[in-house]
């Protein structure tokens, strides 16, 4: 994450593992908002319960082959114009319930960011089942961290209620997909709108600004 003074302004980027979208803006993020001196909050949070409050009981890139069919192809596409190493993983999407608890402990701390590209690099550049203990056991130790604690922590009840938290506090700020950026309560969904989420810090604010579902009730 971008080093920051308490004033600078700030991003937030929710995510999900198995989002091709996320690993796209996330390899991209950091240059960008250093560039333009805003500090990044990653926050990661699972799309499956988001889908299915809204009906799904899957992805809806495996529920419309259609539009699954042309993600593939334009992720592929803007990989290559991002200069983005891209493997297309064998298993899509792909359960990533451990590493989201264990970058929801780490998201506020100085491993976070790291753990996090680590994670998606594994998924979308070599094809590595990311929810099995011993990748992440490995991707931590590629870390110099204490991978048997933080996957115990993983593992633990208060983390499993800190990721189901994260999630609603996702559905209550009316997110419905992945990437999704906050800049002050505006929300940016997608990772061709990580541009706009940037350009949005230098903006008076706005009193128009995005408004959760939730909060119109």
């Amino acid at each position: 994450m971008t080093a920051s003074l308490p004033d600078t302004p700030r991003i937030e980027m929710w995510f999900d593992f198995a989002s091709p979208y996320s690993y796209l803006a996330i390899e991209r993020i950091d240059a960008l908002a250093q560039d333009a001196g805003i500090r990044v909050d990653l926050r990661p949070f699972l799309l499956g319960p988001i889908f299915q409050a809204q009906g799904w009981n899957d992805t809806p890139f495996r529920l419309f082959p259609g539009k699954g069919a042309y993600m593939m192809r334009d992720i592929a596409r803007l990989a290559d114009k991002y200069g983005v190493v891209y493997n297309r993983p064998r298993l899509f999407p792909r359960m990533s319930v451990l590493p989201a608890r264990i970058a929801l402990l780490g998201q506020d701390e100085p491993w976070g960011r790291d753990f996090c590209v680590a994670v998606f690099r594994a998924n979308f550049q070599y094809d590595q089942d990311i929810q099995a203990e011993d990748v992440v056991h490995e991707l931590l130790t590629g870390l110099a961290l204490d991978a048997d604690a933080l996957i115990a922590r993983g593992k633990s009840e208060a983390a499993k209620e800190a990721l189901r938290r994260q999630v609603d506090r996702a559905r209550n700020l009316g997110l419905f997909g992945a990437p999704t950026f906050f800049v002050d309560g505006e929300m940016f969904w997608g990772n061709d709108r990580l541009e706009d989420a940037l350009d949005w810090t230098r903006r008076p604010a706005d009193a128009s600004a995005w408004t959760p579902p939730a909060a119109r009730a």
